[in-house]
């Protein structure tokens, strides 16, 4: 699989991860401004994560990245709903990470 192809597949897991797979539950629950009551919002963020990492994981292979998406998803939402960036710079930071993962694979830097 060459450059572009693998970040097409990453491109299209993260849509997947985030819109359908992620739900309304996880959406809402994962924001510890206003965390769902009975539903630890860590635990939500990290399961949204984890669902992730676990696509990358599947198309890369790579869990060296799989943990890197995990962190840096982690973060990345947790700042999002924390309101120090917007939905448009969550999307954009999450992107970069797909072009930084499959850069990383070209050039086998990540196995």
């Amino acid at each position: 699989m060459n450059l572009f192809e693998v970040f097409a597949l990453l491109v299209a897991g993260h849509a997947l991860c985030d819109y359908p797979l992620q739900g309304e539950f996880l959406a809402n629950g994962k924001n510890h401004r206003a965390p769902i009551p009975g539903a630890p919002w860590y635990q939500l963020l990290a399961a949204h994560s984890a669902i992730h990492a676990g696509a990358v994981f599947l198309i890369t292979g790579s869990l060296f990245l799989a943990l890197l998406e995990f962190v840096a998803h982690t973060a990345i939402d947790y700042t999002k709903c924390d309101g120090k960036i917007g939905f448009n710079a969550d999307q954009a930071l999450h992107i970069l990470c797909k072009v930084i993962w499959a850069a990383a694979l070209a050039l086998g830097v990540a196995a």
